[in-house]
């Protein structure tokens, strides 16, 4: 029997999907959860008998599942959102989104984060990895809402609107390394945007950094046709063999995107064990094409799903970044079979934490892993009926069927109402700010080639 605790919690619904290999969904089934953990997982009258005491969350309509984890996302872009679409990847950056990033502050990058943490676990998201700007604020921003992330200052070649010049930029991410190293719920990562914005010298330098301080290392590589170009015109090489010449291939590196890679640099990363964010929504929107998924999980290479940031998704919803990841490679290949709904599910849930190097803590519902989960409600017309739950999680479940949503052991949204954020407050600062950035823009949207 599980040790007693001041705070337990069971947690029961019509079915329990665990996440862990081989184990189906498991019917009107239960989880205990006691402080942080889970303590105990199995069927809900065994566990009712063995946990008479323990308050209850029912949901007879519910499916309990692990949350779901983000791999990859810039979460304070949401105050971005519809800026600028419809354009290509490269003048979308340079004329609209670098330049209103050079207006931003600390307290808009905290509001922004906020408002796309709200969306985040209204759509099931309970752990994300984040790249982005005034890495601090979104910290605060995270520590508010009771989620789980992955967080690092991005570093350019370029001055930075958070910390202004190079140096300044890598003290402040050793200062935020140590600030957040014993963290419960904040793991600080190494951040080199791309090769497009870091000197070779700067993508070794912030590698050597990850390798000593034994961290994450995450950079947007070989994201579109423009920046295999470029790099093949400044250094000779594809961004993949670039970064293996320089030696920053391996297993603490997150690779964002990777639509690029051919085969052979597919069995290169498959060897060096680098981890891959996969992001069909923003790859596709951007026109960037679609990253060859199905070749790389036959490889052995560890996929996690991403939503990127809201400026490019145009949400953070990872139930319909997942109906696409199992949609687009069928139609790619013309074949139904390359990347199945069991492989989309685990991409979101487990194979996202081990993307983190976090999959001891979470990403399947286990005795002894972190109470990071959510339950939907399956009492809905376009989830009727039900003979495959994993089927109906990635081709039909929306972000909004979520009820309930815990993360290391702590509501963070009961029956919709969100327990841990003003989300009446978060929303009114973001439109308040959205006027400003509307007035700060300089470029007019054309769309026209």
């Amino acid at each position: 029997m599980a040790m007693a605790t001041d705070r337990q919690l069971l947690l029961s619904g019509r079915y329990l999907l665990t996440m862990e290999e081989g184990c189906p969904p498991i019917e009107e089934g239960a989880l205990l959860i006691a402080g942080e953990n889970i303590a105990a997982v199995g069927k809900t009258a065994e566990l009712l008998q063995r946990y008479p005491q323990a308050p209850r969350l029912h949901t007879p309509h519910g499916l309990i599942m692990p949350g779901l984890v983000n791999v990859h996302t810039h979460a304070a872009m949401s105050l971005f959102r519809g800026l600028a679409d419809d354009l290509p990847l490269m003048r979308w950056l340079n004329d609209y989104i670098f330049p209103v990033e050079a207006t931003l502050s600390a307290e808009m990058v905290q509001v922004g984060t906020l408002l796309s943490l709200c969306e985040m676990i209204r759509s099931g998201t309970t752990s994300f990895c984040d790249m982005y700007l005034f890495a601090g604020a979104v910290a605060e921003a995270v520590e508010e809402s009771g989620m789980r992330a992955w967080l690092g200052e991005a570093i350019y070649d370029f001055p930075s609107p958070s910390y202004g010049e190079l140096e300044n930029g890598l003290a402040l991410t050793e200062e935020l390394i140590a600030r957040y190293r014993e963290h419960p719920l904040i793991n600080m990562t190494l951040v080199a945007h791309a090769v497009y914005t870091c000197s070779p010298a700067l993508l070794i330098r912030v590698a050597k950094m990850a390798r000593q301080a034994n961290l994450p290392l995450a950079i947007h590589l070989a994201e579109n046709e423009e920046e295999e170009k470029s790099c093949r015109e400044r250094y000779g090489l594809s961004p993949v063999h670039h970064l293996e010449q320089l030696g920053l291939l391996g297993p603490n590196l997150i690779a964002a995107h990777c639509v690029m890679p051919d085969d052979a640099e597919i069995a290169l990363l498959a060897r060096r064990g680098v981890k891959v964010a996969h992001c069909p929504h923003s790859n596709m929107k951007l026109g960037s094409g679609i990253a060859p998924v199905d070749t790389m999980l036959a490889a052995g290479i560890c996929v996690g799903l991403g939503t990127d940031g809201s400026a490019s998704n145009n949400t953070v919803d990872m139930f319909a970044e997942m109906a696409s990841m199992a949609r687009i490679h069928k139609a790619r290949r013309r074949d139904p079979l390359p990347v199945t709904a069991q492989e989309a599910l685990h991409c979101a849930t487990l194979g996202g934490a081990k993307v983190l190097g976090a999959e001891q803590v979470i990403g399947s519902l286990a005795v002894g892993k972190k109470a990071d989960c959510i339950v939907l409600d399956l009492d809905q017309p376009h989830l009727t009926p039900l003979y495959h739950p994993v089927s109906h999680l990635v081709y039909a479940t929306k972000g909004s069927d979520v009820l309930h949503s815990m993360v290391n052991g702590r509501i963070l949204m009961q029956d919709r109402k969100l327990c841990t954020l003003d989300e009446t407050a978060i929303l009114c600062q973001a439109r308040e700010i959205a006027q400003v950035v509307a007035q700060r823009q300089t470029a007019p949207v054309d769309n026209k080639r």
